[in-house]
């Protein structure tokens, strides 16, 4: 293994952080240093010995500051090898060996994020910077290249413990982290391009994900895992961006039921609390008088049992009456857009409790959503439509009543966040019984109606799917069903809406389908 001593360092960051430290460290060893535009400034005032690029290359800064690195002493000196050959081309062109390069580029995906005009996003789009990048990340043979300001007092720790040189193994690394960062920075960048040709699904897709944190194990303890941010999900409030105000690291697990429970919440009307077990809902109630504990107790009723150890999401701040509930109950996590500080004080008494604040929002916009498979991704749409069901068909000769339309609203807007094959009871504003994931959608019907705790007499159903039978509305009709929802669109329509009013029940058709794989 080889190491290079630093001898000569190009500086040119646009995040000054700890880069007066980092230069004070390199000039200890004796390395001179190059610079340009800001970064030069800032060091001059300081003190610093710096040589600008430009008297340096004999070339000045030209077209506003686009062209300010892009020139063969520069590149020369941090491609050229360690051979006589190249050791002879710098001498004769007068070009002396640079070891060392340290870069950030222009924020383009921050420019981006707050809204700056078309002109100045494009101004961000760096070109000296990820030339200098790829460039040393490309000659790790000799040259080192970082970043990252968080390098810095690694780099500086080994120059001081080697005496000012870099083993390859570091270089190595700082050249897979550099090539890391310029991949990620033009995939942001080929975003806001196919983003403004409306390219939803173009033929290469980069996704410059970048990592949240590392989770201690995935789905089991025998898997690694961590999670990874993607700004190209477009999908906002979510998990990965909320504010974690107590409790212990979340899981992958936590995540899935997390992201699970934020999504329904956000589809629910009024004052709206819902329980996540294993991504399906166990629980949901929703009000229109504010009282989120008493939402709570409703949600709770639901399921009781597995409402243990489950995800609670409400769509409202939890105030004191609600944290004293929430507190009885063994919980592994609690997603709101605002705590009291009563009920930060009554939570704080359980303290591996996660507690998650999200940005207050009507609900959650669309966006792509991601999914991975063996060996590649499925991208789609997310569903992020709700139907409004007085615009929905009335297919049976019995209309709704007014409340079994509102329930049969709060029925689907739930149905949609259980796992197809999915069914769901409900009255106006509680969840009363959940079937999710069986194969046989008449099984899932016969399931929710199983696992219901409350009585079924008087509910509503909900269907993610059309009933490809009749045996499935009258398995709900028989577990006490008295108006049901489904997208229709079976060749069996006419059979099913034959034995809706056989049984006097009202029949609606959304001609919408929400499986959720």
């Amino acid at each position: 293994m080889t190491t290079t001593t630093i001898r000569r360092a190009v500086l040119s960051v646009f995040d000054k952080a700890g880069l007066i430290e980092l230069a004070t460290g390199l000039r200890r060893h004796g390395v001179e240093l190059l610079s340009s535009g800001g970064t030069a400034a800032q060091l001059g005032e300081r003190g610093i010995p710096v040589r600008s690029i430009s008297d340096y290359t004999g070339a000045p800064e030209i077209l506003d500051g686009r062209v300010k690195t892009l020139h063969p002493k520069i590149s020369g000196g941090i491609l050229a090898r360690p051979t006589p050959a190249h050791e002879a081309e710098l001498r004769e062109h007068g070009i002396a060996p640079i070891d060392l390069v340290v870069v950030n580029l222009y924020p383009f995906e921050q420019t981006l994020a707050r809204g700056a005009s078309r002109d100045e996003t494009v101004e961000m789009i760096d070109i000296g910077g990820p030339t200098l990048i790829r460039a040393a990340a490309k000659n790790h043979e000799r040259a080192a290249v970082v970043v990252d300001p968080a390098d810095y007092a690694g780099l500086l720790a080994e120059l001081d413990e080697t005496g000012g040189s870099l083993s390859e193994a570091t270089r190595r690394r700082l050249a897979g982290k550099a090539f890391a960062h310029t991949a990620a920075y033009d995939a942001a960048i080929a975003g806001f391009f196919q983003d403004e040709a409306q390219d939803r699904f173009p033929e290469r897709l980069t996704l410059p994900l970048r990592r949240a944190q590392g989770l201690r194990y995935g789905e089991n303890p025998h898997q690694g895992a961590a999670l990874y941010v993607n700004p190209r999900s477009c999908i906002d409030p979510a998990i990965v961006a909320c504010e974690q105000l107590q409790g212990k690291e979340l899981s992958y697990n936590n995540i899935l039921d997390a992201d699970a429970a934020l999504g329904l919440v956000l589809d629910l009307p009024g004052n709206a609390v819902c329980i996540i077990k294993h991504t399906n809902p166990c629980g949901a109630a929703t009000r229109n008088d504010g009282d989120l504990a008493e939402a709570f107790r409703q949600a709770r009723a639901t399921d009781p049992v597995s409402a243990f150890g489950g995800i609670v999401a409400c769509n409202g701040e939890v105030d004191a009456p609600l944290a004293a509930e929430l507190r009885e109950l063994f919980l592994e996590a609690v997603i709101a857009p605002g705590f009291s500080k009563d009920a930060l004080a009554t939570l704080a008494k359980k303290k591996a409790l996660r507690l998650l604040r999200y940005p207050g929002v009507a609900r959650r916009p669309g966006g792509l959503a991601f999914r991975s498979v063996a060996g590649g991704i499925l991208v789609q749409d997310a569903d992020a439509s709700v139907e409004e069901l007085g615009a929905a068909k009335v297919v049976s000769s019995r209309a709704p009543t007014s409340e079994e339309l509102r329930a049969l609203d709060f029925a689907w807007r739930i149905c949609k966040h259980v796992k197809s094959n999915a069914i769901v009871f409900a009255r106006e504003g509680q969840l009363v019984g959940v079937g999710a994931g069986q194969m046989s959608r008449v099984d899932s019907v016969r399931l929710a109606a199983q696992k219901a705790q409350l009585p079924l007499a008087g509910t509503v159903c909900a269907s993610d799917a059309f009933f490809p039978f009749r045996d499935g509305l009258d398995a709900a009709v028989e577990a006490g069903a008295t108006a049901v929802v489904e997208p229709g669109g079976s060749i069996r329509d006419e059979e099913v809406i034959a034995a809706a009013n056989e049984r006097g029940v009202a029949l609606l058709f959304t001609g919408a389908r929400h499986f959720r794989h």
